[in-house]
């Protein structure tokens, strides 16, 4: 039987919480022992404390190592929690103290980068002794940090398919999308290209059943084309056009925003094709339950403001 909150939190501490994170992230109990400065012995203790604490046992041996069980996952993602509502305290009393600093991680979507570094320079001119972490992945991963409390925010989408119930959403911008190439692509010398004309040549595509995917497959559908044999797969934005370097005659679909920043460079051309995006908006997206920083309120507004829109703290309670 599960004990009662005001049982778990009287013999729950701090060394327990800091001990189950360990245990999850090495694998072990000598190496969470060492991580966190305790003796194994002293690691063996704690974790029978916990489990008698909650009521359950929380990891299971196994070959490979300790891991935790379904309650375990519980217990740490909400011990992660409450470290980094810990860890987000010092770094706003710190800069409350020092009037300047502090620390803030934020998730993006790779179509969100160009949005998002232009924000964090912005911020950093006013603030250059912040420091920012960058974790970019697809919203899928992303959401999972923001349960894990990894994370500040994340740039990103939450889909029709996920639970949308732990989430704060504002929705911020569209994500227009370009075919690209080489700048030596044969076709680039063509007038009036059409999809048709593409189907045919190598292509490196995002991963399959993602709204970039779906979202060339879906124009080559209208058309009555066949889907794209037998591409390169690639999830990153920097695998993509370092294959195009080394293929003359490979063609790839990037967000608008990025691509043109390649552009800029001279590193890839874009065909004068348009796609129908089926990609929803980009939205800042927050734990329900998390209340933002000061710091990722100025970040926040500094994106706002890139995009010509004013920012109020109270838009999240609106939603």
């Amino acid at each position: 039987m599960v004990p009662l909150l005001n049982s778990i939190i009287s013999r729950l501490r701090f060394k327990h919480m800091q001990l189950i994170i360990a245990i999850e992230d090495y694998g072990t109990l000598h190496k969470a022992a060492k991580a966190i400065s305790i003796s194994q012995p002293g690691a063996t203790k704690l974790l029978n404390e916990i489990e008698e604490s909650i009521g359950l046992k929380l990891f299971e041996r196994t070959a490979k190592g300790i891991v935790p069980n379904e309650a375990g996952s519980c217990v740490t993602r909400y011990a992660r929690l409450i470290f980094n509502d810990l860890s987000h305290m010092r770094e706003e009393i710190v800069g409350i103290a020092e009037g300047a600093g502090g620390h803030i991680a934020v998730g993006c979507i790779m179509g969100a980068i160009p949005l998002l570094t232009r924000a964090i320079y912005d911020l950093r001119c006013d603030q250059p002794e912040l420091t920012v972490e960058i974790f970019e992945n697809n919203s899928a991963n992303l959401l999972h940090k923001i349960d894990q409390g990894r994370i500040d925010f994340a740039l990103c989408r939450v889909s029709s398919g996920q639970n949308i119930l732990p989430y704060d959403n504002l929705g911020l911008s569209e994500e227009p999308l370009a075919i690209v190439a080489n700048t030596a692509h044969p076709l680039l010398n063509c007038k009036n290209v059409s999809l048709a004309e593409l189907a045919d040549h190598p292509w490196v595509l995002y991963t399959s059943n993602t709204p970039m995917r779906q979202s060339i497959e879906y124009e080559m559908h209208k058309l009555g084309l066949e889907i794209i044999k037998h591409p390169v797969e690639s999830s990153s934005a920097f695998s993509t056009i370092m294959l195009l370097q080394h293929d003359v005659n490979l063609l790839a679909v990037l967000p608008l925003d990025v691509a043109e920043f390649f552009v800029s460079k001279n590193l890839i051309s874009l065909l004068d094709i348009k796609i129908t995006s089926l990609m929803s908006k980009i939205g800042i997206v927050k734990r329900k339950d998390f209340n933002l920083t000061p710091t990722a309120h100025i970040l926040i507004a500094k994106l706002y403001q890139n995009l010509g829109l004013a920012y109020d703290k109270s838009d999240w309670h609106r939603k």
